[in-house]
């Protein structure tokens, strides 16, 4: 099986916080969501994938080349949006395409034109007068502009919105389109993925809780309510995370068939959104 994107058995120690052999793979033409709360590890590993860090052990594998050998090689074939601005302020949105350009095998000017043009970027307008939105915009032109077969974006969406943040969502799908492309999309404004995402990976305080198809995600992954003279002991083990209140408890189970064998009618089962697993799963 050949994968654009290969993280196995992925560590790194701060003083602080580890990422704890972390493993999962992309396969060409797909979009694979990467989950978890803010501090989870999400730009952390997406800074190991990009050589920015270095890792204490396990292995990455782009291209199925290793990413520290062939790192210029992977690089020119990466479209890379970050969630903060990295371009120089003082100059124009030309000059700063014109540097980045002369980076890539396959810049295409055209294409850069034609999403300048489509997100209504002023060439002449300084980096420094750029909106939030607006130099995620750039970016974006910029990653989509060297037919880059991987783009990576770390919190694209997240300041965005709601009108451009579906637009973007339907500039990826267009991209995947050709399958022999890749797109690895951190964010934990989950309702996104949702709509495009075919993998979510699950990150949690430095751990993958799970990496899997998003159909199966949704299919398995149940929310249940219930009165609280259900919950003992016993029941509470059921759940991967409770919420209780004076009326009644809502909880997140793995296994809705086990559930409803466990309570029956008492209970109401509902499917649980991407949103729910994260939040019952961090909360506890």
């Amino acid at each position: 099986m050949n994968y654009i994107l290969e993280v196995n058995n992925l560590s790194k120690e701060f003083n602080n916080f580890t990422l704890d052999n972390i493993s999962f793979r992309l396969e060409p033409g797909y979009i694979m969501g990467f989950i978890g709360p803010n501090g989870a590890g999400k730009s952390t590993t997406i800074k190991l994938i990009m050589n920015l860090l270095k890792s204490d052990s396990g292995e990455i594998k782009v291209f199925g080349l290793d990413h520290k050998k062939h790192e210029k090689e992977i690089k020119d074939r990466i479209g890379f949006v970050y969630d903060e601005n990295y371009y120089y302020e003082e100059l124009t949105i030309a000059q700063m395409k014109s540097i980045v350009a002369s980076f890539y095998s396959k810049w295409d000017d055209s294409t850069f034109n034609y999403y300048i043009d489509e997100f209504n970027l002023d060439p002449k307008a300084k980096i420094k007068t750029l909106s939030k939105g607006m130099k995620m915009k750039f970016s974006l032109a910029v990653a989509l502009s060297h037919n880059a077969d991987l783009i990576i974006m770390d919190e694209p969406t997240s300041g965005l919105d709601p009108v451009f943040r579906r637009e973007i969502l339907d500039i990826l799908y267009n991209v995947i389109q050709d399958e022999s492309k890749s797109i690895f999309f951190s964010t934990h404004i989950t309702t996104d993925l949702e709509k495009i995402a075919d993998y979510i990976t699950f990150i949690n305080n430095g751990s993958i809780i799970f990496s899997k198809t998003k159909d199966e995600v949704l299919e398995n992954y149940k929310v249940v309510k219930g009165g609280l003279d259900l919950l003992d002991s016993e029941t509470r083990k059921e759940f991967i995370g409770l919420r209780e209140t004076s009326v009644g408890f809502e909880g997140l189970t793995d296994d809705g068939d086990n559930v409803k064998r466990i309570f029956g009618k008492e209970v109401l089962i509902e499917r649980a959104t991407l949103e729910d697993i994260m939040v019952y799963t961090v909360r506890g």
